[in-house]
């Protein structure tokens, strides 16, 4: 398996590619960039958000799992922080609810992201959504500064979770909440799925498994943790047949192994 640095280096060039892209092209391949791995459209992973207030088309690149927003109780006023914020769609729909008198803060390790979402906030002319370059195992926020935290299909892409959770439980205020989407197995992915780079960056090979993923929060010091929602992600046999022989596909199917979009809920005492 590749180093941690290498995976974060990779994870940025392909996200950066994706940046410059349209949701329609980020669609149209496995891992929102135009990786030569293989077509398909990246709905199998992705939620719709047309629907949901605040939405800005040009900030949806089609790459989230889940919609977070809609199950974090944000309230009007309240400091909201987005990890992997990426061309800023959940920051704008976390706006729509805090109002004026809120503050939204994305923050995203890739370089193309941060301009992409700093354009689409300055065309809208809102003054309380911020963007930051850094990164989520080491955020560049104060602690307790966010009344509430959401993600959408970004941990899972973070080598150590276990500092991304503690960093999230660090900027969190005393009484303060998350609502975090993401991807999770259960039963174990063959290595050579697991190992695939681009896989990676598409965010299935970096995911971890399920009871895995709830510890890592209850080790972190969150308390009421809920998982609000779960979905079964189905990857056809003609994607999973390029990184796995047909006999490793038919292990797998047999041993009814699952990755899942979940969205968790937890609380900062």
């Amino acid at each position: 398996m590749n180093t941690e640095q290498e995976i974060k280096e990779m994870v940025k060039e392909k996200y950066g590619a994706i940046a410059n892209q349209s949701k329609t092209q980020n669609q149209s391949s496995c891992c929102g960039s135009e990786c030569g791995c293989f077509d398909v459209d990246f709905s199998i992973v992705a939620e719709d958000y047309k629907n949901l207030p605040g939405y800005v088309a040009d900030a949806d690149l089609a790459l989230g799992c889940g919609l977070p927003t809609e199950f974090a109780q944000i309230k009007k006023a309240d400091t909201v922080v987005d990890l992997g914020s990426g061309a800023g769609n959940d920051c704008f729909i976390a706006r729509s609810i805090v109002g004026e008198t809120g503050q939204v803060i994305g923050i995203d390790m890739t370089e193309a992201m941060i301009e992409k979402a700093k354009s689409n906030a300055a065309k809208l002319g809102f003054k309380n959504v911020e963007f930051r370059l850094g990164d989520i195992e080491n955020m560049p926020i104060e602690d307790g500064t966010a009344d509430v935290v959401v993600s959408n299909c970004v941990l899972n892409l973070v080598p150590d979770k276990r500092k991304a959770f503690a960093e999230t439980y660090r900027i969190l205020k005393s009484g303060g909440h998350f609502s975090i989407s993401d991807i999770v197995l259960q039963g174990e992915l063959p290595d050579d799925l697991r190992n695939e780079a681009v896989l990676y960056a598409g965010c299935i090979s970096g995911a971890v498994q399920r009871e895995e993923y709830l510890s890592i929060i209850k080790e972190a010091g969150f308390m009421d943790i809920a998982v609000q929602k779960e979905r079964r992600i189905n990857i056809p046999n003609e994607i999973l047949l390029q990184y796995v022989s047909l006999e490793q596909l038919r292990e797998f199917r047999k041993n009814h192994v699952g990755i899942f979009s979940i969205t968790v809920y937890a609380e900062k005492p």
